[in-house]
């Protein structure tokens, strides 16, 4: 699994260890260890916190190459957006925009 997409995304959002810890509930020592790769195979409930804090899913962590084809369904985006449209950055809100045009 491809745990090093955790740091990317991450950096693209200008986040810190610490603020992520803070946004997701996952303590930065655990942060820390997933990151420096001490843990290779964390919880599946520590990396759906980490995913939904930085926009993304699980399969966004998989190191393989996947081509979407699908464009998530209206209630999946309506929920990401009530969890945490308020601490969307101009960035995230532009490509959910982009991916809410998308949508049929």
């Amino acid at each position: 699994m491809g745990l090093e997409k955790i740091e990317e995304y991450k950096r693209k959002l200008g986040m810190t260890t610490a603020e992520l810890a803070e946004k997701s509930g996952v303590p930065k020592g655990t942060l820390d260890k997933i990151l420096s790769g001490v843990t290779k195979d964390p919880k599946l409930e520590t990396l759906k916190a980490i995913a939904r804090v930085l926009g993304c899913t699980l399969d966004d962590f998989d190191d393989t190459f996947h081509e979407r084809t699908t464009v998530p369904p209206y209630e999946d985006v309506e929920l990401l957006i009530a969890r945490n449209g308020k601490e969307f950055s101009t960035e995230q809100k532009m490509k959910l925009i982009k991916l809410l045009s998308e949508i049929d």
